[in-house]
């Protein structure tokens, strides 16, 4: 393997939550594991705490969340960079916890790339397999392959510094496939880029995946990327998964208030929670006005955050359905294919609604804002929040 390790950064080590809400898996049923993994650098304030999660063989599993989250304390542990405080991580059944990086058989791409300038990239992309002793007639073979597989066989003789940061991250990517690893580990690739090559090598590094059905673990903090590419996303927020599910799940189904601000875009409204009745209650909003919206974990007289997608608000008339409230036109963001209006409502409370491209409300303009019920969530308002964790003696 390449002398990776000196390129990959550290989330610090932030507060963690009291508990670890990812699912727990049993030991050696995934590809991947980490069962009751902690990981401290004080001995008091854990970056990672009770971190248990399951990587199935060929998927694309991405670790999303703010930074000091730890996912990429939680990547470092994997690669082997860093040693985990307590609990086992084990690959294909094997615990890794003492082996060094180079005996693990995985591949890592780096935000930096992390090339060799004075070496060509065919130099570049055969460096893992001269380390592993691979013959000279082998190695071509391989390093021909893994160039066509990133389209980059032209540019085999020149330096990374002949190529645009594009083509350095494909050089990147083709020296971490060329020996053909169990698993490839991807700590913020794009994040150089601009947007435009960045969407552009999510879809590349998306159908690498789907050609080769290797397994990938990868961190990001731009939410986009993770709803693009992955299989699964794991949410992390202060040291510990807030939720584990696919991209459709996240974004439609959030479980925690920071979980359905963190993906997508999100209105929160404040409010009490004034009943509830079944899967639903009513929740008097400050300032004045009431919605009636899916009850997730809250009780009746707690505070409680209202979350509502841009997309699914309406402009409608006064009498239309249970949440209906009246707003003001404050704004307006125009995108192209849609806009965006911002309207305040009479408890000074703020909503984005997404309209189409041909709406013409102005500022000043009195709307009507609605949606269902059942397109509202109501969270307790201090869920997913966390907290940090001490211990000490340990």
């Amino acid at each position: 393997m390449i002398a990776e390790a000196t390129g990959l950064s550290r989330d610090s080590a932030g507060p963690a939550p009291e508990v670890n809400v990812g699912s727990p898996n049993t030991c050696g049923r995934g590809f991947v594991e980490f069962v009751d993994v902690e990981k401290s650098y004080d001995g008091r304030t854990f970056a990672v705490t009770r971190l248990n999660l399951s990587v199935a063989r060929g998927e694309f599993l991405t670790l999303l969340g703010p930074s000091g989250s730890g996912k990429t304390t939680t990547l470092n542990m994997l690669a082997g960079f860093e040693r985990p405080t307590c609990g086992v991580i084990t690959l294909e059944g094997r615990s890794v916890d003492r082996l060094p990086p180079y005996e693990r058989n995985i591949g890592m791409v780096f935000q930096n790339y992390a090339l060799f300038p004075h070496m060509s990239v065919e130099e570049n992309v055969a460096f893992p397999l001269s380390v592993r002793k691979t013959t000279r007639a082998d190695v071509a073979s391989r390093v021909g392959r893994a160039l066509d597989m990133v389209r980059l066989r032209q540019f085999g003789d020149r330096r990374p510094a002949q190529l645009s940061g594009g083509q350095q991250q494909r050089v990147a990517l083709a020296r971490a496939l060329v020996f053909e690893p169990s698993l490839v580990l991807m700590d913020e690739p794009l994040g150089a880029l601009d947007k435009k090559l960045r969407e552009h090598m999510q879809i590349e590094i998306k159908q690498l995946h789907t050609m080769l059905g290797v397994t990938i673990v990868y961190v990001t903090h731009d939410q986009s990327e993770a709803l693009t590419m992955s299989d699964r996303v794991a949410v992390f927020n202060n040291g510990g998964i807030a939720q584990l599910g696919s991209p459709d799940d996240l974004y439609n189904t959030p479980e925690s208030s920071f979980v359905a601000s963190f993906i997508g875009e999100n209105n929160t409204l404040e409010g009490k929670v004034e009943r509830v009745s079944g899967k639903e209650c009513r929740v008097a909003l400050h300032g004045g006005g009431s919605v009636a919206a899916l009850a997730i974990g809250v009780a009746e007289g707690a505070a409680c955050h209202v979350a509502i997608r841009p997309e699914r608000l309406k402009l409608a008339p006064a009498s239309n359905g249970a949440n209906a409230l009246a707003a003001t036109v404050e704004g307006r963001i125009y995108l192209g294919d849609h806009q965006r209006l911002l309207a305040r409502l009479e408890s000074g409370q703020v909503l984005t609604v997404k309209v189409g491209p041909e709406a013409t409300m102005g500022n000043g303009e009195p709307v009507t804002v609605s949606c269902a019920p059942t397109d509202c969530r109501a969270f307790p308002a201090d869920a997913g929040t966390g907290g940090s964790i001490s211990k000490t003696g340990e």
